[in-house]
């Protein structure tokens, strides 16, 4: 079940805690995509914190906001971009995205496999997605004080099967949330010393999020795969094969 916004807004833009895993995020965002110049930029879900970064150079940016989480004007000092959209139909024509962020969207849905098969529409050929969910093994998962609490946590490996299913390629993986869970002072002075430390460590142990990379694959179709030659009929015996004549 998803969050509701105000939850959500409050977290990101009215704690310490939510201040610094938004910059974790992002800072981590851009380091995979350090512009988006011409592109149109989407995100689904809680993803609009993260997409602040583009809304200077990209020809469009595209905060979707599912109908049972809510939505909020976003950004607050700017034109609104901000959409509230059914969760599997999105008011996006088919590949029409360059770039596809999705924060809070995957692990707190109930169709999950719909809202993949929405994503992988809206790319366009040779589009890029990003997908963010909570560790299982990281402590972020295990505190429901954080967005991070609720929903289904993955492991790199059960994101990765779910989203070659859908005609994604897995291409990079990275972690982010080193720092404890925890808007405490003493965790909070901390909070960069474990960021930089846990940087050097495998993303699956340490991080308390972590982001799958993956592009759309246009080929091979969905369903069965059509033979690509037809077997060649042989002509019955006693039938006299075609003879091409003049007009």
């Amino acid at each position: 079940m998803h969050l509701d916004v105000q939850d959500l807004r409050n977290f990101y833009y009215r704690s310490a805690l939510g201040r610094a895993a938004q910059a974790s995020l992002r800072r981590r965002l851009v380091e995979l995509w350090p512009e988006a110049k011409g592109q149109t930029v989407a995100g689904f879900g809680f993803a609009a914190p993260l997409l602040r970064p583009y809304l200077a150079d990209a020809r469009r940016v595209i905060a979707l906001m599912p109908g049972p989480q809510g939505v909020m004007p976003w950004p607050a000092d700017m034109d609104n971009v901000s959409v509230l959209t059914e969760e599997t139909l999105w008011p996006i024509e088919t590949g029409h995205v360059d770039k596809l962020v999705m924060l809070h969207g995957l692990e707190t849905s109930e169709r999950a496999y719909d809202l993949l098969e929405e994503a992988w529409r809206v790319l366009g050929p040779g589009g890029k997605a990003l997908f963010i969910v909570p560790n299982r093994a990281g402590l972020w998962s295990r505190r429901d004080r954080t967005p991070f609490g609720y929903g289904r946590p993955y492991s790199a490996g059960q994101l990765e099967t779910q989203l070659r299913k859908h005609q994604f390629l897995p291409e990079r993986h990275v972690g982010a949330l080193y720092q404890m869970p925890s808007g405490r002072r003493v965790w909070m002075k901390s909070a960069a010393m474990f960021e930089k430390v846990g940087r050097l460590m495998p993303g699956m142990f340490a991080g308390g999020a972590f982001m799958v990379e993956a592009s759309k694959l246009v080929y091979p179709p969905k369903g069965k795969v059509a033979r690509s030659k037809a077997k060649r009929q042989k002509v019955p015996q006693g039938v006299t094969a075609p003879v091409a004549g003049r007009v």
